[in-house]
């Protein structure tokens, strides 16, 4: 009795007295991370179940029938044929595979333990399972890849017991070291170096991880030597989820490592979004982050004034680039897309009034010169005028869009010179002319354009027969014309100006049209609004309103005629 006795008070006190505590971390702008710390009673790895409990991994019930298929051989290609369906009392694989849920067994790796502290209910959905058991798989995976001589997950030479927490309940434990942790970390540092006069081996819980694998991967850039080569092996949105660990952890080797990586690898264009959205929100521009925003945003030290009169020259030169090329196919391709991106930006002051007449300029003096060239029957330069024409066109739906082409209407209506002499030209290469004119028609007729009835007559007088002559190339030349579309421009057009002035070139066109049939542009609409407005102003008569049916509130519903 007193040999057991001595020996008991000798056991007592070898053992360490063990010291208990927790510390909570406060809640701060870059972590939201909740963190229970306590010494361990031993360095022994088994000694946290104590502190955290797990639970064994369990397979679920469509693997374990799998696994009775395959030893019953029904799955060897030399077994005999099955039992016909009425002698079969069992389902068969199929039928008991198709019943069960797809779920991936949880494994638990070699020197970790991964478990989930949250059981999952009879009802809950299977896509819920299959998202917990392929991030099992996955972390199992990263635990399962040490190489040789590093020490992360090391449970023979570590001293701390880590456990990560998701928001979800998904846990899963390492054994890592106090000395790299506070060594790379201000978070850790300033957790760990305060132990209350604990010595280690600790166990160190981290609860509320947005992340629980993207923490990992960060953990375990801390045991590794060349951060940029590793980080090399990742994609973009993991790199980003990196960034945002290291940052709220204080683990300033890995942030600037992901910055490194997020300022020499491609985005895609959605990622382009989300890399600016995390850098504003880190504020990491002392360290960094600047540097990785040039990619998508210019200096912004520099006065608004010179960002303007540089996009503009920008601007010109691709303006004047897709004037002057050579290769039509590629000038109408990109046409296209400086169009979009203009359209898109107007509203950003990026190309002034005077830089696209400039442009529009250069384009007018080319066609004149051409044009009356061809029409003295030098045809050197009759490729010009099928050139500029399209110029022109392409960038009055340019001011068009921006509204803006006023100015572009009472100069192409004042062109009387091109007009007399546009007889004189072949069809063949003069009919594109007539496209700027009858953009301008629609123009007018959609309200785009807002001139005066005077700059409107003499849009009429210059071009309106020329546009008549080249009405039936343009319909043969065009497989994309919209005919009714110029119709109506021009009918409208015509409309717009004093009853007197509709008469004259809405009698010219009648007797022009029963003379040349489908090579005539057909506003018989406008020819009818015009006859009912005349001759009720000469018979003194008025269209009779229309009979419209007003409810007076009244409870009996009653009704006024207007």
């Amino acid at each position: 009795m007193a040999a057991g006795a001595a020996a008991a008070t000798t056991a007592a006190a070898a053992k360490p007295k063990r010291r208990s505590f927790r510390e909570f971390a406060p809640t701060t702008t870059t972590t939201d991370y909740f963190l229970s710390l306590s010494p361990m009673a031993s360095s022994s790895p088994t000694s946290t179940t104590t502190l955290y409990e797990s639970h064994p991994a369990t397979y679920p019930s469509s693997f374990t029938k799998f696994n009775s298929a395959l030893t019953a051989g029904l799955l060897n290609p030399m077994s005999p044929p099955p039992p016909p369906p009425q002698a079969r009392s069992s389902p068969t694989l199929f039928e008991m595979m198709a019943s069960e849920p797809d779920c991936i067994p949880r494994s638990t790796p070699p020197n970790g333990v991964v478990s989930s502290s949250t059981a999952k209910s009879p009802g809950s959905a299977s896509l819920v399972v299959d998202k917990q058991g392929l991030m099992q798989q996955r972390i199992a995976e990263i635990l399962g890849s040490r190489s040789p001589g590093n020490q992360f997950n090391d449970p023979g030479s570590s001293d701390i017991k880590l456990t990560l927490s998701s928001r979800d309940g998904f846990t899963v434990e390492l054994d890592v070291h106090r000395q790299i942790l506070v060594g790379h970390s201000r978070f850790f540092a300033g957790k760990l170096n305060r132990g209350n006069g604990s010595s280690p081996p600790f166990a160190v819980e981290i609860a509320d991880c947005e992340d629980v694998e993207v923490y990992i991967e960060t953990l375990r850039l801390m045991y590794c030597k060349d951060l940029r080569r590793k980080l090399m092996r990742e994609d973009v949105p993991k790199v980003l989820g990196i960034l945002k660990v290291s940052a709220a952890i204080g683990f300033d080797a890995g942030v600037l490592s992901c910055l490194e990586y997020l300022e020499a690898a491609p985005w895609a264009e959605d990622e382009e979004e989300k890399v600016a959205a995390l850098l504003s929100e880190l504020r990491l521009e002392g360290i960094g982050a600047s540097e990785v925003l040039k990619r998508v945003s210019l200096d912004i030290t520099a006065p608004p004034e010179e960002h303007s009169n540089e996009n503009e020259e920008v601007l010109l030169k691709l303006l004047h680039v897709v004037l002057e090329g050579k290769d039509e196919k590629a000038r109408r391709e990109m046409k296209g897309l400086v169009s979009k991106m203009l359209r898109e930006n107007a509203n950003q002051n990026d190309l002034t009034k005077e830089s696209l007449y400039s442009a529009c300029d250069v384009c007018l003096q080319q066609l004149h010169h051409h044009f009356l060239r061809t029409a003295a029957s030098d045809l050197e330069g009759v490729g010009q005028i099928s050139r500029q024409s399209d110029n022109l066109h392409w960038i009055l739906d340019i001011l068009i869009d921006r509204h803006i082409a006023e100015d572009f209407l009472k100069t192409w209506a004042s062109q009387s010179e091109m007009s007399k002499a546009h007889s004189k030209v072949p069809p063949v290469h003069r009919f594109e002319v007539s496209w700027v004119t009858a953009r301008l028609f629609v123009g007018i007729g959609k309200a785009q354009i807002l001139a005066s009835k005077e700059v409107r007559l003499s849009l009429l007088q210059t071009w309106l027969v020329p546009f008549y002559d080249d009405f039936g190339w343009m319909r043969r030349a065009s497989k994309g014309l919209d005919r009714h579309l110029i119709e109506d421009g021009l009918s409208n057009t015509i409309l717009t100006l004093p009853l007197s002035w509709q008469q004259d070139i809405l009698l010219a066109w009648f007797d022009r049209f029963l003379n040349s049939g489908e090579d005539c542009p057909n506003i018989q609409r406008g020819f009818e609004v015009w006859w009912r407005r005349a001759f009720w102003r000469r018979n003194g008569q008025r269209p009779e309103p229309p009979h419209v049916r007003v409810a007076n509130g009244s409870s009996d519903n009653s009704y006024r005629q207007l």
